[in-house]
């Protein structure tokens, strides 16, 4: 199997893998109840509770810090997506250019969020949209340190 190849099944499992912790989260009888009630209230439900307010969930975090478990829900929103921007880059054809990469990440990041917001499977937080782009983004700067130690330096944008 060659390098490439190697790289696009190490992604699909990584995309895979997010999907799981993500999305289906909860056990598979709590799932089935969930949509089980799917219904055009649900969707409602689900924009009433949606923060569309940048920084008002990243806020909260910090101003209550002492107790939430806010290290916890805002590195783990930043650590899953460093995987996303690392390994891009080696999948796509034009990956290699952080705006192709970040564009990516964000509709990636944006369907798993819409998602979370019409099926009652999590809460729709545009704060988890800019926390899982700026893990790309570093992500992303990883690929390119590993790159300049390697001597394989490129155009960054």
């Amino acid at each position: 199997m060659q390098k490439r190849n190697w790289w696009k099944l190490f992604f699909a499992i990584y995309i895979l893998v997010v999907i799981k912790v993500i999305i289906f989260k909860y056990p598979y009888e709590e799932l089935l109840e969930i949509a089980a009630t799917w219904r055009r209230g649900v969707i409602f439900e689900g924009l009433g509770t949606a923060n569309f307010t940048p920084f008002k969930t990243i806020k909260m975090y910090i101003d209550y810090s002492y107790k939430l478990n806010s290290v916890e829900n805002l590195a783990g929103n930043v650590l899953v997506f460093v995987p996303l921007g690392f390994l891009f880059p080696f999948v796509a054809k034009e990956g290699d250019r952080f705006f192709v990469m970040l564009l990516n990440a964000f509709v990636f990041v944006l369907g798993i969020e819409v998602f979370q917001l019409f099926s009652a499977f999590g809460a729709f937080d545009v704060d988890d949209i800019l926390l899982n782009c700026v893990g790309a983004s570093l992500g992303f700067g990883v690929y390119r340190l590993m790159q300049f130690w390697r001597g394989q330096h490129k155009k960054i944008f």
